[in-house]
């Protein structure tokens, strides 16, 4: 079977920056074991596999590991490719997903994806975590990840994490992120992921899920530009509506091929 493969890099408007994640558009679902193994076969974090369903697309995401419930650079990443590659006519693309019914508007060279809003809440951070980090936050908070302030951009800039230490926990769909107020920025942050072969997420839209509503309340304001501090960093517009966040922003095609399943 031949399938078409595109890598495209989300937030941001330059290759080699931004978060490179592969899209493979598909006639009919394979079984999930060969979804798996294609995404292991790409090597980036994630791979979004669609369906076209006439005025829908179902979407799933895969990291080499598991099925996520939810991935923002990804699909953003599909809503490039059907928008920029694929010639897909409409300004609004909706996906069906593991996380719901996610809207993605187009205008002005951004793509606008409306994903559930995920306030986090004060928590104890768990020993091995705490283990693995070479500078304590001062706050600690969980939603479906956990997030970490800290007093600075700075001190997120020098975090180092002990993969060793940190893959003895199994955080399911979740991740660990590190924030803090941002110096050019509203706010920053760094994502790492226990048990990946990707330890550190180069731009997380998903995180921003929780990162919104968390820094909306914190800085009394809802629209907010972000920055995703990695090696390839990233820049996410963020506006908080309540129950839903807006994450916005932009996407390059980095190549186009074909792969063959059996």
């Amino acid at each position: 079977m031949k399938l078409d493969l595109f890598q495209i890099d989300s937030f941001t408007d330059d290759v080699f920056k931004g978060n490179p994640a592969c899209v493979v558009p598909l006639k009919k679902w394979l079984s999930d074991d060969i979804l798996l193994n294609i995404a292991k076969e790409n090597a980036v974090a994630e791979t979004a596999f669609f369906i076209d369903k006439g005025e829908k697309f179902h979407l799933r995401w895969f990291t080499p590991e598991i099925e996520m419930d939810l991935c923002g650079h990804a699909t953003l990443a599909a809503a490039h490719c059907l928008k920029s590659v694929l010639a897909y006519k409409k300004d609004k693309i909706i996906f069906e997903t593991l996380s719901g019914e996610l809207i993605i508007t187009f205008e002005n060279n951004y793509y606008s994806m409306d994903l559930p809003s995920r306030m986090p809440v004060r928590s104890e951070l768990p020993e091995v975590i705490l283990q693995a980090l070479n500078i304590m936050p001062k706050e600690v908070y969980k939603s479906r990840d956990y997030l970490l302030v800290y007093e600075n951009e700075e001190l997120i800039k020098k975090i180092v994490i002990n993969k060793q230490i940190f893959d003895q926990i199994n955080l399911g769909h979740g991740g660990v992120i590190v924030t803090s107020q941002g110096s050019n920025y509203d706010f920053v942050s760094r994502f790492f992921t226990s048990q990946s072969s990707i330890l550190e997420d180069p731009v997380t839209g998903s995180s921003h899920c929780s990162l919104t509503p968390f820094w909306a309340k914190k800085l009394n304001k809802s629209s907010m530009i972000a920055s995703q501090l990695s090696q390839r960093g990233g820049i996410i517009a963020c506006l908080d509506k309540e129950d839903r966040v807006i994450i916005s922003g932009k996407a390059k095609t980095y190549s186009k091929g074909v792969l063959w399943t059996k």
